[in-house]
């Protein structure tokens, strides 16, 4: 278990100030098609985008239209904010301090404007991320003074940090990026546990009918953290005797 804890340690953040080094973190958030997190400066809600132009050689950007769309009225007025994406449990985060561009295509709707002359690179972990297989997906609620009737899911994987989670149909509307929802249940097999949650990424998925969100826990107690790291080493030790088992 101390192991476990020790590869979750973070690391110091990185702050990366080089054109290459700066567009070549910025691609893999585009290509992966990672959700990125806008936050204006003294306003609370959380706006949802994605990069969709990265361009060294002009030195810009694109962002995709923003979810909701009121965030579009804050950066049209020249207002500056903040961009933070996740990759593979690193934090890409930059400032936004100059005006974006608002371009409306018959394709897409987009805003242009200059790549950062600084990104801050934190890999927040290197914790084990524990996929379930699908046949053992453990049944989870969400629920909270935000959400009118509490949501019913699964749960597809979970690190010491958070966990992701799957709901039939499309719930994005119901909810709210950077929003905390104070009860969060998983049915684990040893025991059910509680705890808040805060949502850092929402997707609704037509083509199959459901919504993906990934949650961050918030505020563990120590009693749900030793719940999290059972199940994740439990999750752990299973995968790699199925790994050794693959080797006959």
């Amino acid at each position: 278990m101390n192991g476990l804890a020790a590869d979750d340690a973070p690391q110091p953040p990185k702050v990366l100030n080089t054109p290459l080094e700066i567009a070549s973190n910025l691609r893999l958030l585009m290509e992966s098609h990672d959700p990125l997190i806008i936050s204006f400066h003294e306003r609370s809600q959380r706006f949802q985008s994605y990069l969709v132009e990265v361009d060294r050689d002009t030195g810009q950007i694109g962002l995709d239209e923003m979810i909701p769309r009121d965030g579009e009225r804050y950066l049209a007025a020249g207002e500056s904010f903040r961009v933070e994406g996740f990759h593979d449990g690193v934090r890409i985060a930059w400032e936004c301090t100059t005006p974006m561009t608002v371009i409306d295509t018959d394709e897409q709707r987009l805003y242009r404007g200059p790549m950062p002359e600084e990104v801050v690179y934190h890999q927040r972990r290197n914790a084990f991320r524990a996929a379930l297989k699908l046949t053992q997906l453990v049944d989870i609620e969400i629920g909270g003074d935000k959400l009118k009737f509490p949501l019913t899911g699964k749960l597809l994987d979970i690190s010491a940090t958070g966990c992701k989670l799957r709901f039939d149909g499309d719930v994005s509307e119901r909810m709210q990026l950077g929003q905390v929802y104070e009860r969060f249940v998983a049915k684990l097999p040893f025991g059910a546990m509680t705890a808040p949650v805060e949502l850092r990424y929402l997707h609704f998925e037509e083509r199959f009918n459901t919504t993906f969100a990934g949650v961050r826990f918030h505020n563990m107690s120590g009693l749900v953290q030793r719940q999290v790291e059972r199940f994740v080493y439990q999750l752990q030790r299973e995968a790699r005797r199925f790994d050794k088992d693959d080797d006959f």
